[in-house]
């Protein structure tokens, strides 16, 4: 995996920050809009096995609920906004995402949870790996061993 350059100027935490994309485009011509280019291993830090959207949330959802043993993934709010809610065994941090030229690195290890979605809102996520059930931990109390067993005592799940 690549070593990611994690946005300046943001609190980041264990295993996950916001990346800053290149947002081409004139503040003087704004009718013309903005383009944004992401690339795997450029701007992405891993090789892109999977795209998927988020869209037609209700108000009050909220989605995730669940941390991933081996999948990294790149969060980005094409349209609207979104709380994302990341934890781990080093503390948690809420993320806003309304930009379309930040994304939200989510590495291995990571209890996400996704709320106050706008009206409107379409969150594309980049994932390393295809869809495998294995990967996933859904329930938060298994989440919280998981993450002591391997932490607190160093071991390697």
């Amino acid at each position: 995996m690549k070593k990611m350059k994690i946005y300046e100027g943001v609190n980041t935490m264990y295993n996950s920050g916001l990346l800053k994309f290149k947002k081409i485009g004139s503040p003087s011509n704004k009718e013309f809009g903005y383009l944004t280019p992401i690339e795997e291993m450029e701007e992405i830090p891993f090789t892109i096995k999977r795209i998927y959207t988020i869209y037609g949330v209700g108000q009050n959802i909220t989605r995730g609920m669940h941390s991933h043993k081996h999948l990294h993934q790149v969060l980005i709010c094409i349209n609207g906004s979104v709380d994302i809610r990341v934890e781990n065994y080093f503390g948690e941090k809420k993320y806003t995402l309304n930009d379309p030229s930040v994304g939200l690195y989510v590495g291995p290890d990571n209890w996400r949870e996704m709320s106050n979605f706008s009206e409107g809102t379409v969150l594309m996520v980049l994932a390393s790996e295809k869809y495998d059930s294995d990967d996933y931990i859904r329930d938060y109390d298994d989440f919280i061993d998981y993450s002591k067993k391997k932490y607190e005592y160093g071991g390697k799940r």
